[in-house]
């Protein structure tokens, strides 16, 4: 029996309808999941920036240690990348993203026994050697399960769990080092990374039952439902031209190293707001833990909606460029004249616009390589463009450090960061349109 008959009997092709209910199922089924999971992964990874306000005081650290120590993460992540997304492509990945949160989740829990700038930098690298992997192998997930035409809403949504784990991670993070603190001899960030990494235990073994490795797996599914979606993957692999099985070719592709300058601007923007948040809040006035964590939310709540709004665009438009360039810019923006200001209310509201601006561009930003990119080519391929994107995290957290033990003011890195902005936007638009506007 043909696709087009499987799927709607009696027709050509597939009905529209029958077509866009079988992707509305798999949405549901899938990306809400997978969204929890990387709330989980994200307040596990930037969690430390709470921990900071407690933890540089009574382990004396500077805000170059502190910064370093949170970047360290990002060198653990960069040397495991790749080879965590070839595995995840041979083996599944409802066994490796299992493994993956589930030993993250132990590791997390066990940075409650830091006590030296050494055992910091230690347990960061290794976090990053655990967590390398999810995130790229989430994206080459969604890639056996909707067409590229399809992908921007759901990244975003998928990516939305960013601003999320700020909304309820930065006021949950607050609250358990003021409520927690002192009890049964361990200070508030202790009891916070323990309770904290619970749920990627948890949920990592939930992951094992709960996900299919690729339509044909999914006893969820119909055999009209399984056909439609492997019919739409299989034409859009028809016209990709990179190897589908050469790693190598993926090392020696100049597209591909251009896609990961692109990424390490964005994710420079990223990192140095997810990182830096609580003291900037901090530094606007705000006293108290859970006031930092409740007022540092609100940036992040304002990222959902544009997050989703400009997702759900560009797939309509099916327009990426100006995308990409509008939020990058506003990102810029919103970074100088939270810098530039005195007042607070102006601060929050300029880095709610920096929050929607750089937040908005990854989801964005992976609807140029999936385009191109197919196969054992795709793992490692988007593998290495996260991968050297996020070594921006290494550097973004230390330079915004440094700037401010030398300054004495947060105001010099967040310039830096609005010009990696522009430069991201910049290299977005000589990008070939042909490529872009999938």
């Amino acid at each position: 029996m043909s696709v087009q008959a499987a799927a709607a009997p009696g027709a050509a092709v597939p009905q529209k309808d029958f077509v866009e209910q079988t992707y509305t199922k798999v949405f549901w089924r899938l990306v809400p999941f997978l969204m929890l999971c990387y709330v989980i992964a994200y307040l596990d990874r930037v969690n430390v920036g709470f921990a900071k306000l407690q933890m540089s005081q009574e382990l004396q650290f500077s805000e170059t240690v502190y910064g370093l120590g949170a970047g360290l993460f990002f060198i653990g992540y960069f040397l495991f990348e790749v080879p965590s997304n070839v595995i995840l492509h041979r083996v599944g990945a409802r066994v490796w993203i299992a493994r993956i949160m589930i030993t993250w989740g132990v590791i997390s829990g066990a940075f409650m026994f830091v006590n030296s700038a050494t055992s910091f930098y230690i347990m960061r690298f290794l976090l990053g050697l655990a967590e390398a992997g999810f995130y790229p192998g989430v994206i080459l997930y969604v890639t056996s399960w909707f067409p590229s035409h399809r992908r921007a809403r759901v990244i975003a949504v998928f990516m939305s769990a960013i601003p999320v784990s700020g909304i309820f991670g930065n006021p949950l993070s607050g609250w358990i080092m003021d409520a927690f603190n002192g009890a049964h001899g361990l200070s508030g960030w202790q009891w916070m990374f323990l309770i904290e990494a619970v749920p990627a235990i948890l949920v990592g073994a939930a992951v094992f039952v709960y996900l299919d490795n690729k339509p044909a797996d999914a006893a969820w599914l119909s055999e009209p439902e399984k056909a439609v979606i492997e019919r739409d993957i299989a034409a859009e692999r028809e016209g990709k031209t990179e190897s589908p099985h050469s790693i190598a070719t993926v090392f020696r592709n100049g597209r591909v190293w251009f896609m990961s300058l692109i990424y390490f601007a964005f994710v420079t923007g990223q990192y140095g707001l997810t990182f830096w948040m609580p003291t900037i809040v901090k530094a606007s006035g705000i006293q108290g833990n859970l006031n930092i964590g409740l007022v540092s939310a609100i940036p992040f709540l304002f990222a959902v909606f544009v997050m989703i709004l400009l997702g759900r665009s560009a797939d309509r438009m099916r327009e990426r460029r100006w995308h990409l360039i509008v939020p990058a810019l506003l990102g810029a923006v919103g970074f100088v004249v939270a810098a530039s200001t005195g007042s607070t209310v102006i601060a929050i509201a300029a880095l709610s616009v920096a929050a929607g601006g750089v937040l908005t561009c990854a989801p964005l930003f992976w609807s140029l390589p999936t385009a191109f990119l197919a196969g054992t080519g795709a793992a490692a391929g988007i593998a290495l463009i996260n991968s050297v994107g996020n070594l921006a995290g290494f550097a973004s957290p230390y330079v915004i450090g440094a700037l401010r033990d030398s300054t004495g003011s947060t105001a010099a890195g967040m310039y830096a960061l609005a010009v990696m902005l522009v430069i991201g936007s910049l290299c977005v638009f000589v990008t070939p349109k042909a490529l872009v506007n999938r």
